[in-house]
């Protein structure tokens, strides 16, 4: 029988399937029916409620400031291990479609990256859209990049071991950083990415297959798009990396991706160019896992399992890292 006579619903694990349910019956209004200032308050009041109860404890947890290039001061969150060394780092941008999602939301996932990989993780509140569209959190992610690697030592920091990293479109952030970071020299240890947005069309095999019913509708992210960017610069390698020219030489890349996601053929399609590319890449899919699932660690196990593996990952990569 094809895959294409397949429901795909019934690719979804036990207990994604029971969160859906959970959500529909509660009846959660799409983000495409609300303000992006009301989806962002919705959001950050009810994200947190499917992660991690109480938050998982780290040694350090500090508000800093970033300065960004037009006299913007960017809120950021440093965690960090007890250690009598200076820290590796990973800089972490926020998932949310550029337009939702802060510090809150993702408390707990940087809380744990920080945990398993034994490192720091400065976690970015970089502004957003419709209030700032593109490429304002662009130069906001990358602005931070900069400062981090000039003043990160004053923190406590080992500014040589540097990753980026995000979820979503956080990943979309993090992924352009590497490009960015190979043009101007800066070495990375490595670029983590959960589910990344890497194309500038919902217009792949997954954004049909997965477009309704698995808690991130295409729908939703054309809202997203229409909020940050101009249809005229939705091909632009600064929005979708797999455009970028050339992809050789930049940092190597961890990518989880989640099975039921309208964005996971974009992923894989990353992954292949950044292996054509002769980056080294390591992909993990995780099977029945929906969109945004990093931040679901109380409702879905296989969250944790998706830590524990990122941890891992940026653990190697900073004991292996010679720049």
């Amino acid at each position: 029988m094809s895959s294409h006579h397949i429901n795909p619903h019934s690719l979804l694990a036990p207990s994604v399937r029971l969160l859906i349910e959970r959500i529909t019956r509660a009846g959660r209004p799409p983000m495409e029916a609300l303000t992006a200032q009301q989806a962002r308050a919705f959001y950050d009041m009810g994200g947190p409620m499917l992660d991690l109860q109480p938050p998982p404890k780290v040694d350090r947890v500090q508000d800093i400031r970033v300065p960004v290039r037009d006299g913007h001061t960017c809120q950021a969150r440093l965690y960090a291990p007890h250690s009598d060394t200076a820290l590796p780092v990973l800089l972490y941008f926020h998932g949310g479609g550029f337009t939702v999602g802060s510090l809150i939301t993702h408390d707990v996932l940087c809380r744990q990256l920080s945990r398993h990989g034994h490192c720091a993780v400065v976690s970015l509140d970089y502004r957003l859209a419709p209030e700032h569209r593109f490429p304002t959190a662009q130069h906001d992610a990358w602005d931070a990049l900069l400062w981090l690697k000039a003043q990160g030592a004053e923190l406590g920091l080992d500014t040589r071991r540097i990753a980026v990293g995000g979820d979503s479109a956080g990943g979309t952030l993090a992924a352009v950083c590497a490009l960015m970071a190979r043009d101007a020299g800066i070495s990375l240890a490595l670029q983590l990415l959960f589910y990344p947005g890497c194309t500038g069309r919902s217009n792949l095999t997954s954004h049909h297959t997965f477009g309704k019913g698995f808690l991130l509708d295409t729908s939703t992210i054309e809202w997203f798009f229409d909020h940050y960017i101009d249809e005229a610069n939705r091909d632009d390698w600064r929005f979708a990396p797999i455009n970028a020219p050339d992809h050789s030489g930049v940092a190597p890349a961890w990518l989880g991706l989640a099975e039921c996601d309208p964005l996971v053929d974009g992923g894989m399609a990353y992954a292949d160019t950044l292996r054509m590319a002769g980056v080294p890449v390591d992909l993990e899919i995780y099977r029945g896992m929906i969109h945004g699932f990093a931040t679901m660690g109380r409702a879905l196990p296989d969250a944790l399992r998706l830590h524990a593996d990122a941890g891992r990952a940026l653990k190697h990569a900073f004991e292996n890292w010679t720049s």
